[in-house]
């Protein structure tokens, strides 16, 4: 591994364990009113985005007032929404629940992107962060890490390794422990994680490193063996399971996440009460019971350190879609 790539994982790891402080503000006196609050979920109903934002803005409306509507935009791996939230009115009525793709990721993936997610948004508040897992064939001789590495580098052609589609996080995350640990492995890409599921547990790939969320009840089944989670520390529902610290993988830190961004030039007053009603949201043990059922946990932030962990995330993950040589039109 390069030593640049060893410091953008180090910096990476620093990050995810920073510890978000709420913002502190008081929401302008004609905000949100009775306006009817848009969120814009770039991607198809019933995902983890989607779930995860759906339970968000049901609390927000209760606490904020307002009619809050959440609405699946989807197409060009989240563009499309991203796209119309750009343009609309920069008056708090609507939003985006932007992710890990549409914000750190797509701009060095797409050929050309119609938005900057730098410039062109107001961010608001870090909402959730789920954990990915390295799962292997159950019939797969390793029992941990060390194992599987082991096996990988004694088979001849070298091995495989699954993912939902180019350009996903799994499909770079495979691409970054292959570049990290030095093993020969080819990228197989299935048309979504409903063929790529299938396919680990036939032994037909060897290994993916993909959601926790959508792994778990393959994991509790034994249909699946998961041999180290990609967070900084074991994952709540699955403590059983190393980090890839433990496991001897070191500066490996795979999350993904999800944010909520406005249009540039969103008075500031509204991203502060936003991002205040989020944490204060955040406080309470139902909800975050709630996510974590989900498969997330719930990681409120102010919008400057919601802007300045994009930042960092964009200059790794710049780094691991060169080493993918993933493109998209």
């Amino acid at each position: 591994m390069t030593l640049t790539l060893r410091k953008l994982l180090k910096a990476t790891a620093f990050a995810a364990c920073c510890v978000a402080i709420g913002a502190q503000a008081q929401a302008p006196a004609n905000w949100p009113g009775s306006s009817n609050i848009k969120v814009i979920v770039p991607f198809t109903a019933g995902g983890a985005s989607d779930v995860l934002t759906r339970m968000l803005a049901e609390r927000l409306q209760g606490k904020l007032g307002g009619n809050w509507v959440v609405e699946n935009r989807t197409g060009a791996g989240g563009n499309i929404g991203m796209e119309a939230v750009k343009a609309a009115a920069p008056d708090g009525t609507t939003i985006s629940s932007a992710t890990i793709g549409t914000l750190s990721i797509n701009q060095f993936l797409f050929a050309k992107l119609n938005y900057d997610p730098a410039k062109d948004f107001e961010y608001v508040s870090k909402i959730w962060e789920n954990c990915n897992a390295l799962v292997v064939a159950p019939k797969n001789p390793a029992r941990n890490v060390a194992e599987f590495l082991d096996w990988a580098r004694k088979q001849p052609k070298g091995v495989n390794y699954g993912s939902a589609g180019i350009g996903t996080t799994p499909h770079l995350a495979g691409e970054l422990f292959r570049a990290v640990t030095g093993i020969q492995a080819v990228h197989v890409p299935f048309r979504g994680a409903a063929q790529s599921m299938p396919a680990l547990m036939a032994g037909d790939t060897d290994f993916a490193i993909d959601n926790i969320a959508s792994y778990t009840p393959l994991i509790k089944a034994g249909r699946v063996k998961a041999l180290a989670v990609t967070c900084p520390e074991r994952w709540p529902t699955m403590p059983e399971v190393p980090t890839m610290a433990e496991a001897g993988v070191k500066d490996f830190i795979i999350t993904s996440w999800g944010a909520f961004v406005l249009p540039k030039g969103t008075p500031a007053a509204i991203t502060n009460a936003m991002s205040a009603a989020i944490a204060d949201l955040a406080k309470d043990p139902t909800l975050r019971e709630k996510y974590l059922e989900t498969g997330a946990i719930l990681k409120p932030t102010t919008p400057r350190e919601t802007a300045e962990f994009a930042e960092r995330e964009r200059v790794k993950w710049k780094e691991v879609v060169r080493i993918s040589g993933a493109k998209m039109e």
